[in-house]
């Protein structure tokens, strides 16, 4: 009997600290996500203010890696974070867990780590996120972002996207197609950083979860630098 006990303590310490462990790698992501987003807006030639002011959301994918098995065969996880409110005018939300699939990003990465942000640039782009797995160019308009000055002659046809997308890569930042390529919400993900099961909607858009302290860097920096929805109305609705 003492055995057994024995066992079943054993057995729950070590569930204990497997959870512990898994909370801290979803946790280490969401840090590494406000860490890329400080560094990218530091760049000179970076995303326009404009369009940030514009995002309803934004997706940060850091340090994303070319796998091994398949040609071109790619997968990064990051976070998702959009403005609250029913018109998305509200602050910055806590954070759901996403996942990037796909052969197109491998043509991208060359081997490399590289970090992508994307901009969510309209609601009917946030609302299919939110669902399920979307392939971006089929089931959501995608481009590649303009960056920096040459962004005016480049705003009309980025204003037709849903999602704008950039990488970092050996220290280049650049606007980039990821056209191909799928996203989804990384459910497993959003349970363990929050203990419990969360779909993406219920965290991002009904707000049924708090921001870990993990999110801090990430949430200030965006309420700080881009707190007001500059979109047209007539696109909110």
């Amino acid at each position: 009997m003492q055995k057994l006990l024995t066992a079943v303590v054993s057995l729950f310490v070590l569930s204990v600290a497997m959870a512990a462990a898994d909370n801290e790698h979803e946790n280490d992501r969401v840090k590494d996500s406000g860490e890329v987003m400080k560094e990218i807006i530091n760049i000179p030639d970076d995303i326009p203010k404009d369009l940030m002011d514009r995002a309803e959301c934004v997706i940060v994918l850091p340090s994303v890696k070319k796998l091994a098995i398949g040609i071109g065969g790619s997968y990064g996880r990051g976070v998702m974070t959009c403005r609250t409110g029913e018109h998305f005018t509200g602050p910055w939300s806590a954070p759901a867990m996403y996942a990037l699939e796909g052969g197109n990003i491998g043509f991208q990465l060359g081997g490399e780590a590289t970090d992508f942000i994307l901009l969510v640039m309209n609601p009917r782009g946030a609302a299919s996120l939110m669902g399920s797995k979307v392939k971006l160019g089929a089931d959501a308009a995608a481009a590649a972002g303009p960056k920096g000055r040459a962004a005016a002659a480049d705003t009309d046809a980025a204003m037709r996207a849903e999602i704008l997308s950039y990488s970092r890569s050996r220290g280049l930042f650049a606007g980039v197609s990821l056209e191909g390529s799928t996203l989804r919400p990384d459910n497993r993900a959003n349970e363990k950083l929050y203990g419990r099961k969360l779909s993406a909607k219920e965290i991002i858009r009904q707000g049924k979860a708090g921001a870990p302290a993990s999110a801090h860097e990430l949430l200030s920096l965006l309420n700080s630098k881009f707190p007001k929805n500059h979109s047209e109305p007539k696109s909110l609705q």
